[in-house]
């Protein structure tokens, strides 16, 4: 590298913004090219949902300024787009027609929402949930509807459901699988949070998706299901997925599957390229396997990891990834591995509907493998989520306390039982 180096960093969320400080910090000297192709500094992407609901003003949501760039030497370029990486050159290309050296470059651009493909689904009304300026424009629609359809099983067509629902509209959620996020839940836990949206009014279709969307005037007016089923509609929102941002890349040169892989290092298969955050497919030395992680925590800590590496450092991701939302009047955190990651990861868990209220349900599905408790999920009671990430962390064989650690009777086996097994 040069001296000083120069630091490319494409993405300013968490992952990127991170890195650009962890790297001032610890080289005052280096200089920083920071590029995003949003008009904003860092804002809190977790706060956008309660944002939509009319919790959080918008006032409240930007972590960093313009000025806290200028003052720490970083040059933040808004509103570019990356075209193209001329990684013999050792630049990157922008859609301005600008070329910026690296040394070291960290691709931190986490994805693009699926667009739903069906008929009509270009129409004006249907919906994102993915930044701030699609949060500004959910909040101005959601004023002025009254019926709307949270399409998929994801997290996000939930947070979709929860925020119309809370503003008043007549919700329907559309899901094509089984349940809400059917690899991560089993039946048990599908059926509790089936039963907490039907207690707040969320009308929820399984095993259906989208036909056609019809329009008036080129206007959502309504959705209809491939079971031809006909919800009338202002606004679809979709939660289908992400799709990664890293298509300015040559795949010949740098490897790619759903995400940019990398090693525990967040190395790429480039020397001096590295991705960190949601875009990031990196190996977990524990579970033998690549994936990606797509929390807020998680694209935090590789943000510092990666800067770490970039300036010369020898550091692998070590991290319990950890993802907390409301579930209407309850809580749901899911912690660590689950079987979207490995399909061989075996699985415990146990429900409780006992209570009057939906605030007093609590469900807890725990997952090993090797023995090794490496993920869990927890839905209402939230006591043991500190206790869990440190037994994770611990790495101890205790598959054989896996009733007690469930806080239930050993029923293991019966799906029909408080207790059931996978």
């Amino acid at each position: 590298m040069r001296n000083p180096p120069h630091y490319v960093v494409i993405g300013n969320g968490i992952a990127g913004t991170r890195a650009a400080e962890t790297l001032r910090k610890n080289d005052p000297a280096c200089k920083i090219t920071l590029f995003t192709d949003e008009p904003y500094p860092l804002y809190n992407r977790v706060a956008l949902p309660p944002a939509m609901k009319l919790q959080t003003p918008e006032s409240k949501l930007f972590m960093k300024t313009m000025e806290f760039h200028e003052q720490r030497d970083i040059c933040f370029l808004p509103c570019t787009r990356i075209m193209s990486v001329d990684l013999d050159a050792r630049t990157v290309i922008t859609d301005q027609g600008r070329e910026s050296p690296f040394d070291r470059l960290l691709i931190a651009t986490g994805g693009k929402p699926n667009p739903l493909t069906a008929p009509g689904g270009d129409a004006d009304g249907v919906c994102y949930f993915q930044t701030l300026d699609d949060t500004k424009d959910l909040m101005e629609r959601i004023a002025h509807a009254r019926a709307a359809v949270a399409v998929g099983g994801s997290y996000i067509a939930y947070e979709l459901a929860e925020a119309f629902r809370a503003r008043g509209l007549h919700v329907t959620w559309l899901i094509r699988g089984p349940r809400f996020l059917h690899r991560v839940l089993d039946e048990n836990g599908g059926a509790l949070v089936d039963a907490i949206a039907r207690k707040h009014g969320v009308e929820v279709i399984y095993e259906d998706s989208v036909d056609h969307v019809e329009t008036r005037n080129a206007q959502v007016r309504a959705v209809v299901s491939i079971g031809r089923r006909r919800f009338e509609a202002d606004i679809v929102g979709c939660g289908l997925g992400l799709q990664l941002s890293h298509d300015f890349l040559s795949r010949d040169r740098v490897s790619t599957e759903y995400g940019i892989v990398t090693n525990e290092y967040l190395e790429t298969s480039v020397e001096g390229v590295y991705a960190a955050g949601d875009v990031a497919e990196f190996y977990d030395v524990q579970l033998d396997t690549h994936y990606t992680m797509g929390t807020w925590a998680s694209a935090t800590r590789h943000g510092e990891v990666a800067a770490q590496n970039m300036a010369g450092h020898r550091q692998p991701v070590v991290d319990v990834r950890q993802y907390t939302t409301t579930l209407f009047d309850s809580r749901m955190t899911v912690i660590g591995a689950t079987p979207e990651i490995r399909p061989d990861i075996e699985s415990v868990s146990h429900t409780d509907f006992g209570g009057a209220t939906t605030k007093e349900w609590s469900y807890r599905r725990l997952f090993f493998f090797e023995k090794r408790l490496v993920g869990a999920v927890l839905i209402g009671d939230m006591r043991a989520k500190v206790d869990l990430v440190n037994l994770i962390r611990s790495k101890k064989p205790v598959w054989d306390q896996r009733a007690d650690l469930l806080g239930a009777p050993p029923a293991i086996g019966d799906r029909r039982s408080p207790v059931s097994a996978s």
